[in-house]
């Protein structure tokens, strides 16, 4: 019994699966699917590296209901290959009564962004570390990305087993620069963790939807499920007042989790702070910091 209890207690916590990357996904109630652009993507959407317009490194840091065992800490670098203008033939919205202003040309890797990451998970008694190495790459309006995890799992008194899993990305815009649509499947090939019960990393399916209402209100939808639990539906509302300041509202449905968060941009740096409450085991605690480098 008391090895049953080490071996899924933990597992619970973090279930070795897709988890949470950025302050910002945090905040949106981890609705991040069909968000792109932004470092995080690594974890949340591989395809939506494909976005990225410079090389950038980026720092998270989760402490779930103030405990030291369940802190996650994650470091994040993502380099695009080249460069390429695309125009686009979207248009932003104007002043009220004067005709919509046709969008700027738009830019991307043209050669793809690669990306790697570590990622640990928990304290002495029960840890998981993470490797990993992605690659997005954008033709036209749709984007594809791929990863690769090295996950280490490790209970003191019991060992370590390591375990390589594969993930696939893709997200399409259905209106550009106002709707976008984004799935992802973790664990595509069902890796066995232990022969113990036959348990195995989760292989979960993650589908959503972004919709810019204007250049201030983002909306986010998403739809996860794990192949052994039920689905979690999850929303997410964010509201720039200020090109500057950005505030974040997030609901998950399975786990019966809120969330809030706000954003600062300051140049080529952001730092993101998000809590999470869940009536019976409390907060947790998001903050995420990312900086790029080169011209825009």
């Amino acid at each position: 019994m008391v090895l049953s209890l080490l071996l899924v207690a933990p597992a619970w916590a973090q279930g070795n699966g897709p988890g949470v990357r950025g302050a910002r996904a945090a905040a949106l109630g981890n609705a991040s699917v069909a968000l792109a652009g932004e470092v995080w993507s690594m974890g949340n959407n591989v395809a939506g590296l494909s976005e990225l317009q410079r090389p950038t490194v980026g720092f998270y840091a989760e402490n779930r209901y103030f405990s030291s065992a369940l802190n996650v800490g994650a470091l994040t670098v993502a380099l695009p290959l080249g460069r390429t203008a695309v125009p686009t033939t979207a248009v932003m919205p104007g002043a009220e009564g004067a005709a919509p202003a046709p969008a700027a040309a738009r830019t991307w890797a043209r050669n793809g962004v690669v990306a790697f990451e570590a990622q640990r998970f928990g304290g002495t008694l029960y840890n998981e570390t993470r490797l990993a190495a992605g690659y997005a790459y954008r033709f036209g309006q749709i984007s594809l990305g791929g990863r690769v995890d090295m996950l280490q799992v490790s209970i003191e008194g019991l060992g370590s087993r390591r375990v390589v899993l594969g993930t696939l990305g893709g997200q399409i815009e259905i209106v550009p620069q106002r709707l976008s649509f984004g799935a992802s499947l973790y664990n595509l090939s069902q890796t066995k963790l232990a022969s113990y019960q036959d348990e195995r990393v989760p292989t979960v399916l993650k589908a959503g939807l972004a919709y810019r209402a204007s250049s201030q209100v983002l909306l986010v939808v998403e739809t996860e499920k794990d192949v052994e639990r039920d689905a979690n539906f999850k929303a997410g509302l964010e509201y720039r007042p200020v090109p500057v300041l950005v505030a974040r509202l997030g609901l998950a449905s399975l786990t019966e989790q809120a969330s809030a968060g706000i954003g600062v941009v300051a140049g080529a740096l952001q730092i993101d702070y998000a809590a999470s409450f869940q009536q019976a085991l409390g907060f947790s605690q998001h903050l995420s910091v990312s900086k790029a480098w080169g011209k825009n």
